[in-house]
C-alpha cells in the first residue's frame, strides 16, 4: 500500500499563477477575501467564514470550497508530494512540501495563501496515462491524488509505471464526460422548462426532426399535449399524439396505458419524459407497434443530434460546444 500522500493543485485559471509557483518555489491558492486562513480552526469555522466573505456564493458550493482551504492549511503535511499540471509548458511539475502555511498578500495579492515547495522534477504530460491526466484535471483547485498515485511515484523515481489497460481507462473517461453532459442538459431542462414551457420545447425539437406540431393551450389537460404530423394541414396519416412529462421521477405503466387509450387505430402515441421509465411501462410499449417512449437519456441524444438547429433561446438555456474526446479502439 502506497503511504506517500500526493496532492494535486491547479495554478489558477489558465495557469495564471504558474510563474509565481516556479519563480518563488511555492504553491498557492486564492480567495484573498478570506484573509489569513490560519485564524480559523475547524471545518465549520472555515465554512462560516467563507459564507460571510462570499455572500453571493451558492450554498451547495460553500463546503467544497471552504474544505479546500482547510485542507491546504491543516491537512497538508511537510514531506507530502504535490503535482501541478502546467499549461504554458505542457508538463506536470512534481514537488515536495517543505513549508507550513503562510499568508503573504504582499507577494501576490491574487494568491496570498502559500506553502513553500521544493520542485523535484518536471514530467511531460505525454508521459502520463490518459487516466492520470484526467484525474489531475479535476475541477477542484486542490485535491488528493488517489487512483494514479503509484504512476506519479514511478515517474518521479524514473521508473516505468506498471502497465495499465489504457483503452479501458479511455472508455471510462469518455463515458464519464458523456454522463456529466447528459446530467447537465437534463438539469437545465428540469430547472428552466417545467410544465407548458417543456411542451413547447418538445414541439420545437419535433419540428427540427421534420414534423409540424400543434401544442395544447395553457391550462387544458386532455392527456395529449402535442399533435404532430408531416403534412401542412395535419389531415394525412400518420398522426402522432404526444404526452410530455417534465417531472424527473419514473413513469409507470398506468400513465403509458392511459396515453395509449387516446390513440386511434391509425394513429401513433409518443410519451416524452425528463425522467425514467419502469420496466412495466417499457414492456407495455414494446407490445404496441404504434407506441413509442422517450426517457431523459434518449431525449438528450435527440438534443445532441439536432442541437445546431435549435432556436438560440434554447441553445442559451443549455449552452454546449462541440469537442473531441478520446475513443477506445478495440483490437478487433
Amino acid at each position: 500500500m502506497l503511504e506517500q500522500t500526493i496532492w494535486a493543485i491547479h495554478p489558477g485559471k489558465g495557469g495564471a499563477a504558474e510563474d509565481l509557483f516556479l519563480r518563488r518555489n511555492v504553491i498557492a491558492i486564492g480567495w484573498p477575501s478570506m484573509g489569513d486562513l490560519s485564524q480559523f480552526g475547524d471545518r465549520e469555522a472555515y465554512k462560516a467564514a467563507f459564507a460571510e466573505a462570499h455572500p453571493g456564493e451558492k450554498p451547495g458550493a460553500i463546503p467544497t470550497k471552504a474544505g479546500q482551504l482547510y485542507r491546504f492549511v491543516h491537512e497538508m503535511q511537510l514531506g507530502d508530494l504535490v503535482v501541478c499540471p502546467l499549461k504554458l509548458v505542457r508538463e506536470v511539475r512534481i514537488g515536495k512540501i517543505t513549508g507550513e502555511y503562510q499568508h503573504l498578500p504582499n507577494v501576490d495579492a491574487r494568491y496570498p495563501n502559500t506553502r513553500k515547495v521544493e520542485w523535484l522534477k518536471g514530467v511531460p504530460r505525454t508521459s502520463f496515462s490518459q487516466g492520470a491526466l484526467y484525474e489531475m484535471g479535476a475541477a477542484l483547485t486542490l485535491f488528493q491524488i488517489s487512483s494514479h498515485a503509484d504512476e506519479v511515484m514511478a515517474l518521479l523515481e524514473g521508473r516505468q509505471p506498471e502497465p495499465i489497460d489504457e483503452e479501458a481507462e479511455i472508455a471510462e473517461i469518455t463515458s464519464d464526460i458523456e454522463e456529466q453532459t447528459r446530467d447537465y442538459v437534463l438539469k437545465q431542462l428540469a430547472r428552466r422548462l417545467k410544465g407548458h414551457p417543456f411542451e413547447d420545447f418538445v414541439a420545437h425539437l419535433l419540428e427540427k426532426m421534420g414534423y409540424r406540431t400543434r401544442v395544447s393551450a395553457v391550462g387544458t389537460d386532455h392527456g395529449i399535449d402535442i399533435i404532430a404530423h408531416r403534412d401542412e394541414l395535419g389531415f394525412e396519416p400518420p398522426l402522432v399524439k404526444v404526452q410530455v412529462k417534465s417531472s424527473e421521477g419514473s413513469i409507470g405503466e398506468p400513465v403509458v396505458s392511459a396515453l395509449y387509450g387516446k390513440v386511434g387505430e391509425k394513429e401513433f402515441g409518443l410519451l416524452v419524459t425528463l425522467g425514467s421509465l419502469t420496466k412495466q411501462a417499457v414492456d407495455f410499449a414494446f407490445s404496441k407497434g404504434n407506441l413509442r417512449l422517450i426517457d431523459g437519456d434518449e431525449l438528450v441524444h435527440l438534443i445532441f443530434a439536432h442541437y445546431e438547429e435549435l432556436d438560440p433561446r434554447y441553445q442559451g438555456m443549455i449552452p454546449l460546444k462541440r469537442v473531441y474526446v478520446p475513443e477506445a479502439v478495440s483490437e478487433e
